[in-house]
């Protein structure tokens, strides 16, 4: 407590006041004992204008107070002081404590906001030069003996290079990469970094230094190396600690993202062997096929075919569609398990009965507890001509197309595989001549449900009539056509697993016309994807 007149002179001092000003003794000047910032309080208040309680507020020897005026009967005024300085001190580290939790929360919301890898990284460079650093460099694990670096500097932009560099020349880097604890800040030299850590931007020596792990999941997710300038002010013990914070929010969305990508670069390849072959003209006879899965998120399913040339025109070539129960990637799974068993056997693909048996054999000592069904057809061309012959495992029956528009059903028969412990099936042989279509397709094809109402059986009896449309038309017309027809009964709807695959005879028709000399030429028109 401190008491001044109306002259502003130093009326009383407390014991406390004493003790902040020493050499104050009544009868001082007020000016030439306290602050400023109380002299000009107590003119206000002793002359009126003071807005308010005439409260005031300002620093005493390094700590802050906050002044409280009592007037007196004789015109003296008592100043309180109250040291206030712990409690801003602690709204000070509250606020700034609510700044950081939101800048984590921003940083993880960017950070995990995309699951790409090289944009991820690029990220987290860039943000810790927004918020904690002049320059921050990002090294990612090694791959073999390069380490991919990730430069940022504070308004630059983002940069990626990959280059064999020496971890050990940083201390503690080593150690962070391998997911080791980070080492203080204050151990770490400045002076002594090699040139790779800083990037091309980075003007001057380096002042302050942070090295922090980015911990994953399981595995580290590298290093994160955090620059300041000698002209900056030195990294603090709280943002060091910040720091480690926001590279553990860092390493989290990084080990995400290289997960991700590793997993989609797995899925990718397995796509590659699930996903149907492309077909084309084989020996002179024309194949085509379409897959679409029953849902459009999904590339695989249920539903497969696959064509596997013989070793020359006169050796058969073996076609296969079938259809394993169910959808998704478990009816995935077992279609890739036929596909290769059957690739296995072709061998044996001579004998139709035979491959089926041993393939329903394979197929029934596995666990899957799902069941198939599947049309083989062995084809070779002899003259202009296509001969077949078509085994149905429980599968829907060949239809063939004739060049007059008639459509006819194989008279092929048989058992599901992977369901009973014998299989049987009778083998039908069919020839085309120039022009005809034998179409193998899946019970997604007549099962569409569609129409007006969405509720209706696209039906055998709509197949067959549109393939009488289709007649002479070649094999990637016939495909294209019902893949349309199928598309549209179903509209917006939900529909199964839809394979086809066309064998077309090709059709060559020789014209007679007459040229300007009156001689007559021969010209040849092939319809097909070879022609």
């Amino acid at each position: 407590m401190i008491v001044a007149d109306r002259e502003s002179a130093v009326v009383e001092l407390n014991a406390a006041a004493r003790l902040l000003w020493s050499d104050a003794a009544p009868g001082d000047r007020l000016r030439d004992t306290v602050p400023s910032w109380l002299v000009e309080a107590h003119g206000r208040f002793s002359d009126g204008v003071a807005d308010g309680t005439g409260r005031a507020a300002g620093t005493v020897a390094d700590r802050f107070f906050e002044a409280h005026p009592t007037p007196a009967d004789d015109g003296d005024v008592v100043w309180w002081l109250v040291d206030d300085t712990d409690r801003r001190l602690a709204e000070a580290a509250l606020a700034g404590a609510r700044q950081r939790s939101a800048l984590l929360a921003d940083v993880s919301g960017q950070l995990l906001s995309t699951l790409n890898l090289a944009r991820c990284m690029e990220a987290t460079a860039r943000m810790a030069t927004d918020h904690l650093a002049e320059a921050a460099l990002l090294i990612a694990p090694p791959q073999g003996r390069h380490h991919q670096l990730t430069y940022a500097h504070r308004g630059g932009p983002v940069t990626r290079v990959t280059a064999p560099v020496d971890v050990r020349a940083v201390p503690g880097l080593a150690e962070a990469l391998q997911g080791f604890p980070p080492v203080p800040a204050r151990w770490i030299n400045p002076a002594e970094l090699p040139g790779w850590v800083r990037p091309a931007e980075f003007a001057g020596p380096v002042g302050s230094v942070i090295v922090a792990p980015l911990p994953g999941h399981g595995v580290p997710a590298g290093a994160l190396i955090l620059l300041r300038s000698s002209r900056e002010q030195a990294f603090s013990d709280d943002e060091e600690l910040f720091a480690r914070l926001f590279a553990a929010r860092a390493g989290a969305a990084l080990s995400a993202a290289r997960l991700y990508t590793e997993q989609a670069s797995i899925t990718a390849t397995l796509m590659r062997e699930l996903l149907p072959p492309r077909l084309e003209s084989v020996h002179g006879v024309e194949y085509a096929g379409a897959y679409r899965p029953a849902r459009d998120n999904e590339r695989i399913g249920g539903d497969f075919y696959d064509v596997h040339p013989g070793a020359g025109p006169a050796e058969e070539t073996l076609v296969v569609l079938g259809d394993v129960a169910g959808k998704g990637l478990d009816a995935a799974v077992l279609t890739g398990k036929i596909r290769n068993t059957l690739h296995a056997l072709l061998p044996l693909a001579d004998d139709h009965a035979r491959t089926l048996t041993l393939l329903n054999s394979a197929l029934l000592s596995s666990h899957h507890t799902r069941f198939a069904t599947l049309v083989l057809a062995s084809v070779r061309r002899r003259g202009s001509k296509v001969e077949l012959r078509l085994t149905s495992a429980g599968h829907l029956a060949p239809l063939i197309v004739r060049n007059d528009g008639t459509v006819e059903e194989s008279g092929t028969r048989g058992s599901l595989i992977g369901a009973l412990p014998k299989v049987g099936a009778n083998t039908d042989r069919v020839t085309l001549r120039p022009g005809e279509t034998c179409l193998l397709y899946t019970d997604g094809v007549t099962e569409a449900r569609g129409g007006p109402l969405g509720d209706e059986l696209f039906g055998e009896h709509r197949l067959k009539r549109a393939l009488a449309e289709c007649a002479g038309l070649p094999a990637e017309a016939v495909v294209e056509r019902i893949q349309m027809l199928t598309a549209g009964w179903v509209g917006a709807g939900s529909h199964d697993d839809v394979a086809t695959v066309a064998i077309s005879a090709p059709r060559t028709t020789d014209l007679t016309v007459v040229g300007g000399g009156g001689q007559r030429r021969a010209v040849g028109t092939t319809y097909g994807r070879n022609g």
